[in-house]
């Protein structure tokens, strides 16, 4: 984000924190996630919440014209406070509505205890979609109806993780808000990893790492960034040997292969 929408995104992560405080905070998600759509999918009424130009008093006015009654006045509150603030770009109110309906399904988990087990099966969730195109063909293109997108997330998930992780990635999957579905779940595990303020490794390696290697990898990581950081292990034979990391949009590749790229590049001049 640039401009004021960084000043906007911080108040508006202000707000949600104090609107979590004694409310049913899985309601107060799907009620966030009503909303964003509803914004998303009307271009004028959008237009009407990210203009600059506008008085936060007035947005913050329609806000609860059009939604009060209709959701809890913790989320009508809480929407009109974000609406309110001074937006650069139309997309980073979306991104932002969004956002905090994602923290706000965490924040439940977080508070019935499972809050870890959601991060991990999220991740693995994004890893099964990664690896199979069918699949991920299936539950991206836009001639799949929604129930059938659905049917497929819940036969894969229903049973086997928390509601949270089946709730997270249906959203994801029926509404992208033209992102790519690897895009979308990685935006919501980032967001599972800043309620710690802390960072997510993504490591790649040939064979498992063992507890005091994964310790090892984590410390030094953390030293280097200044926070605790979370290890999200993969297996792939591909890479012959050594690992690859990557933090957000950085990555250290020590494998096999990135250094054998490196020697063929030197090689052909």
């Amino acid at each position: 984000m640039r401009g004021s929408s960084r000043g906007a995104r911080a108040a508006a992560d202000k707000a949600l924190t104090q609107a979590l405080d004694g409310v049913d905070r899985a309601a107060l998600a799907e009620e966030l996630f009503s909303i964003a759509q509803a914004i998303e999918t009307d271009v004028s009424l959008r237009r009407a919440f990210a203009d600059p130009s506008r008085e936060g008093d007035a947005k913050r006015a329609l806000a609860d014209r059009l939604f009060g009654g209709k959701v809890s006045e913790a989320a009508t509150a809480l929407t009109g406070e974000v609406v309110a603030q001074r937006w650069s770009d139309e997309g980073d109110l979306g991104d932002t509505l969004e956002a905090l309906a994602v923290r706000a399904l965490i924040a439940s988990a977080e508070k019935a205890g499972r809050v870890d087990a959601v991060e991990d099966e999220l991740f693995r969730f994004e890893r099964i979609i990664a690896a199979d195109a069918g699949l991920r063909d299936t539950l991206s293109t836009r001639n799949t109806d929604a129930s059938g997108k659905a049917g497929v997330v819940r036969n894969l998930l229903e049973g086997k993780t928390a509601p949270e992780t089946i709730r997270l990635a249906e959203q994801a999957v029926l509404v992208p808000r033209g992102r790519r579905l690897d895009r979308v779940l990685e935006a919501y595990l980032k967001l599972a990893a800043g309620r710690h303020d802390e960072l997510t490794a993504l490591v790649t390696a040939v064979l498992p790492l063992d507890e005091q290697q994964q310790s090892r990898l984590a410390a030094a990581l953390g030293d280097i960034y200044g926070k605790k950081v979370t290890l999200q292990l993969v297996l792939d034979p591909s890479i012959v040997g050594g690992i690859r990391v990557q933090i957000g949009d950085e990555v250290v590749d020590g494998t096999v292969v990135r250094r054998l790229d490196m020697v063929r590049r030197d090689l052909t001049g």
